[in-house]
């Protein structure tokens, strides 16, 4: 049996009171950052491995079903934002199409050739990476879409939550976080998601950062989207050239973006 799939270590929940029920599932988060801790050697080649493709140019693309999915997805449409990489250099794919986002569709993740077909859409090609997200392991969706990359010289990696599985056979660079049975038997949006997520935002704000888009510790690229970035920048662009607040965000307002504007203020 799939671990992610083993019998909860706590039963009879719905007579537990629901501080109790807190507590046990904050136990079970505990061991999370554990987990990951235990498999950074395996992140490490990854992020490595997607690196090296993107500094030539290629593109990294998240696949999974359900939750795993929407967790790419997330860690995807926020690389814009946060360090101004074009859309697009980053891609989140999910079985059943956007519309999965919000609303599971039936027996989207058992198409074996969907995750290829929804690759090629956006012309996937050796220059790009591809990341499998999926807890059991098994999901059809994504391990057939690693099978076809890897038949077509086109790098892999995964994240998921057992050990062995289907998807790692078809996996370059395989993580495996073993968080062990949920806290409700099953339900990998908890322990196993979380995981997910952790190592999605160690690959990709370490990928980032080595692609030159962090500053000392700051987002220096980030997109002024509203104001409290608009705030966060003005405070970035005043120190870094010890000037006013009002020098600092005309600088930040006049180059669209604090890089270009502590550039331009060092060139006065």
């Amino acid at each position: 049996m799939l671990t992610t799939e083993k019998d909860s270590l706590y039963n009879h929940l719905e007579k537990m009171s629901i501080g109790n029920l807190l507590k046990g599932i904050n136990n079970e988060d505990r061991k999370v950052a554990k987990a990951v801790a235990k498999a950074i050697p395996q992140i490490e080649k990854l992020t490595e491995a997607v690196l090296k493709k993107m500094k030539k140019g290629g593109r990294l693309f998240y696949l999974g079903a359900g939750t795993s999915g929407r967790l790419g997805i997330v860690d995807a449409s926020e690389c814009p934002p946060t360090y101004g990489v074009p859309h697009g250099m980053v891609i989140g794919l999910i079985a059943g199409g956007d519309s999965a986002i919000r609303k599971a569709v039936e027996f989207a993740e058992d198409d074996f050739h969907g995750g290829w077909k929804d690759l090629k859409k956006h012309k996937i090609a050796p220059k790009d990476f591809v990341i499998g997200i999926a807890a059991s392991g098994t999901t059809p969706y994504v391990v057939g879409a690693l099978m076809h990359c890897q038949e077509n010289k086109i790098k892999t990696g995964c994240i998921t939550c057992n050990h062995q599985s289907p998807v790692t056979r078809f996996s370059d660079f395989p993580v495996e976080i073993m968080t062990g049975p949920e806290f409700v038997t099953g339900s990998t949006r908890m322990k196993a998601g979380t995981a997910q997520k952790l190592v999605l935002n160690m690959i990709s704000t370490t990928v980032m950062i080595k692609l030159g888009r962090v500053k000392g510790n700051k987002m220096v690229d980030m997109q002024l989207t509203n104001k409290k970035l608009i705030t966060r920048g003005t405070r970035m662009v005043m120190n870094a050239l010890n000037i006013s607040a009002e020098e600092a965000n005309k600088l930040l307002l006049k180059y669209g973006g604090v890089r270009k504007a502590v550039t331009a203020g060092l060139k006065k």
